[in-house]
């Protein structure tokens, strides 16, 4: 009975550490937003920022052993931190072109490229109720790409920005399938390999104002790295071994929410109703996939 307690405990801390990553991922776009610079340079100071405060982390932590850099790991991580750099610019992109909100509920179709991708490089079978919920997905993914604030997605450069937060997605579900199959290298660590590749690969496209950066967006910057980066992806990592799947899932789609809510306090953006209708089937289809929801077929009245 105590070990049962035990670990309900750890359950219910790692929940709230969980959600606690969930809102911080949620004030990205806020970040962003207010660096006001291109998509690429943000990126590069998120790595940059990131990558010192996860260095004292893992510093602090005792993590730079040699076990924990098997040749096969490291390989992965700096594949996978191309694909994590590529999702970082792009989703940037996306959010400068359909605001907050959006982009981050398209973004949250990356369950159903994750089950794409393992059936086509893995052979993984997708069952009958998943292929449901990506039709819902699909359909809601129409309603968000093509209502945009009551304009057409062309007249508003909605397309580029749907078609932006959809590359990230891809990519960051083959982070996701990627790091899966990492055996053996604390995650606080590849989250540091990820940000350390960023620098390198980003480091030449960095275009810097002419009038320099301001006292302000260095503040943004620091921000960027450490809060909805270094110490989201810590509480989270450090969450995700303590709690099921079914709850992952569901407390995941707090962030997609939030961003919402974020994006309508802060910038008022309100979205259109067939816009809304068509993120909340985002939403749902991507906590049926996640959580394993099955359709039920009702039986039907005896008369």
């Amino acid at each position: 009975m105590a070990e049962m307690n035990r670990r309900a405990n750890q359950a219910g801390h790692a929940a709230w550490c969980y959600v606690g990553a969930m809102l911080m991922l949620a004030t990205l776009g806020i970040f962003v937003r207010e660096l006001a610079l291109d998509s690429v340079t943000t990126a590069f100071f998120r790595c940059v920022f990131g990558a010192l405060a996860l260095t004292l982390f893992c510093w602090r932590e005792g993590l730079f052993r040699r076990p924990h850099f098997a040749a096969g790991n490291v390989r992965r991580a700096l594949f996978s931190g191309v694909l994590m750099v590529l999702n970082w610019v792009v989703f940037f992109e996306s959010i400068g072109r359909v605001g907050i909100a959006v982009a981050t509920i398209v973004f949250h179709v990356q369950p159903f490229f994750v089950l794409a991708l393992a059936a086509l490089l893995f052979r993984e079978r997708i069952a009958a109720h998943q292929l449901a919920w990506i039709a819902v997905g699909f359909i809601g993914l129409i309603l968000a790409c093509g209502w945009t604030g009551g304009a057409s997605p062309a007249s508003s450069g909605a397309v580029p920005g749907i078609a932006c937060a959809l590359l990230g997605a891809l990519a960051y579900a083959g982070v996701t399938l990627t790091t899966k199959s990492m055996r053996g290298m604390p995650p606080p660590l590849i989250a540091l390999i990820h940000c350390s590749v960023g620098i390198v690969a980003l480091a030449a496209f960095v275009s810097i104002p002419a009038s320099g950066i301001r006292p302000a967006q260095w503040g943004w910057m620091a921000g960027l790295g450490v809060i909805p980066t270094a110490l989201a992806y810590v509480l989270i990592y450090g969450a995700l071994p303590k709690m099921a799947t079914a709850s992952v899932a569901v407390l995941t789609f707090i962030y997609p929410a939030a961003a919402v809510g974020v994006d309508f306090l802060f910038y008022g953006h309100r979205p259109g109703v067939f816009q809304a209708a068509g993120m909340g089937m985002i939403v749902m289809a991507g906590l049926g996939v996640g959580a394993g929801w099955r359709w039920r077929r009702w039986p039907l009245a005896r008369t």
